[in-house]
């Protein structure tokens, strides 16, 4: 198959005709990405290797086999074939330009977010920020200038927060941090490995903690002891949906806004955990 032909079909496709061809090793990564394609597609070779137990190796021979010129060009397919699939659930609607549609895609997204989080849930979160000494804000990559508005907007109302744009200043934070502080962080995938790290060192230290994600199933959002979920369902991470924040800086500017204005919400009855599948 020559480079042409294979990019036009779907990475789904290519595996499912090809599975029969490649050898038993080879058949655990694609088994994984089939299972799990949103953490395959924002995984690098050696991550993808250590998640489906077999060497960096024979993921590259994979993409080889089944027709690939390397990972670069496989992960890459499977991430537009995922942003494909997601754009395609969105139904058209024939009286609207191409403007008021996009909008209206972002409020039917806003609306589903608001039923996903609990008025219990954002009622714990905001007695966790008006009680906390500090709250130091997690967050890597293009999603850290996230971490930047959320200080400065926090700050702005008298809370303490540490921020910052590279992991080994959020890790000494959290070495630092006393009892009274609490951990927030932002991982759209909520997968990122920093991220992760420094949920797990806050939780040894005791630290109370908040997670911004898409998906209550990550690891991010199993180490938190409240999630703000940013999708209106649980999704495929893909890798064009994967530099927009807009979903994020919505559910950031929810809870500040709740936490100044308090009184907006109900009295909560008791949350342990979080909503749509609390521990």
């Amino acid at each position: 198959m020559n480079d042409k032909n294979i990019q036009s079909k779907e990475v789904f496709t290519v595996i499912r005709e090809q599975y029969n061809n490649i050898f038993s090793a080879e058949k655990k990564v694609v088994d994984f990405i089939l299972q799990y394609p949103q953490k395959a597609v924002n995984s690098n070779v050696s991550e993808l290797a250590k998640l489906s137990g077999v060497s960096d190796a024979t993921v590259i021979r994979m993409c080889h086999h089944i027709g690939y010129t390397g990972y670069y060009q496989f992960r890459i397919t499977l991430a537009r074939d995922l942003g494909k699939r997601q754009y395609d659930n969105v139904e058209p609607d024939g009286e609207a330009d191409a403007v008021e549609k996009m909008f209206a895609e972002y409020a039917e997204v806003m609306t589903a977010i608001g039923k996903r989080i609990s008025i219990d849930v954002i009622s714990a979160c905001v007695r966790l920020l008006k009680e906390c000494d500090h709250a130091h804000i997690l967050a890597v990559g293009n999603t850290s200038p996230l971490a930047q508005y959320m200080g400065y907007r926090l700050g702005k109302i008298g809370i303490k927060c540490t921020y910052n744009v590279a992991s080994e200043y959020f890790m000494n934070h959290i070495n630092l941090a006393d009892k009274e502080d609490i951990l927030i962080a932002i991982s759209k995938s909520g997968e990122t490995e920093q991220i992760v790290q420094g949920m797990e060192f806050g939780k040894n230290k005791g630290l109370k903690s908040i997670a911004i994600t898409s998906s209550m199933h990550s690891t991010v959002a199993g180490l938190a002891d409240y999630v703000l979920l940013t999708s209106g369902q649980e999704e495929l991470f893909n890798n064009y949906k994967g530099f927009q924040h807009l979903n994020e800086t919505a559910v950031i500017d929810a809870l500040i806004n709740f936490t100044i204005n308090e009184e907006l919400l109900e009295s909560p009855r008791p949350v342990s955990k979080r909503d749509d599948g609390q521990k």
